[in-house]
């Protein structure tokens, strides 16, 4: 199996679990990935995640032309922007999780630094998570806003929408993306409830030892 059927099918089998396990429904959520040869594979639009076929992907070259497969993600827009400013992109995935964005709209979230640091986890894999305003979707001004954050943050948050996070590849950016809904969801769980978040101490000793960016 060549390297692009590889993450073709890789790509398919996240999407899937992803679905499987409520982090996305419907027709919701895309990702995409880099091939090796600099071009891009991402999900088409209107499917489902559940039902990803490998060899539907929109695959467009390394120019940004599409050269086969069904037409992308109307949230093309967003990917574009995290690729652009990002040199370390290697996927970007965007889902539609109930408690990222039940999270996104408490009059309280920070804009800034949108998980609560709860556990280490959530800082090691995301960094600071910005918060950005409310968009139509598929409103290119998305990509806008992620491009003037300059390169300077791996995940956002599109208000009452949903997460979108960049990674070195595919299953990084997955990984990181299932972290922010799991700490989105402890912070909706334990909201009310005076719960001890880390330090800032602790969150420091975080970010020293794994090397994270942080003050940006």
């Amino acid at each position: 199996m060549s390297d692009d059927s590889k993450l073709r099918e890789l790509i398919c089998t996240l999407a899937k679990s992803m679905f499987d396990r409520g982090l996305t429904g419907g027709s919701t959520g895309n990702i995409s990935a880099r091939t090796g040869d600099g071009g891009l594979l991402v999900s088409p639009t209107g499917i489902s995640f559940g039902r990803l076929d490998p060899g539907r992907l929109s695959h467009f070259d390394v120019s940004g032309k599409l050269i086969d497969g069904d037409p992308p993600t109307k949230e093309m827009p967003l990917h574009a922007a995290f690729y652009e400013t990002r040199s370390s992109a290697g996927a970007v995935v965007h889902l539609h999780s109930c408690h990222s964005v039940a999270l996104s709209m408490m009059p309280d979230a920070d804009t800034e630094n949108f998980l609560p640091p709860l556990t280490p986890y959530g800082i090691m894999k995301l960094g600071r998570v910005k918060l950005l305003p409310f968009f139509l979707p598929g409103d290119p001004a998305m990509g806008d806003a992620v491009r003037g954050l300059a390169g300077k943050r791996s995940a956002v948050m599109l208000a009452n929408h949903g997460p979108v996070v960049a990674g070195k590849d595919v299953e990084a950016a997955c990984n990181a993306v299932e972290e922010l809904e799991d700490t989105a969801r402890l912070a909706m769980l334990t909201r009310g409830l005076s719960p001890r978040a880390l330090t800032d101490a602790q969150v420091q000793a975080v970010v020293t030892k794994f090397n994270v960016d942080w003050d940006i």
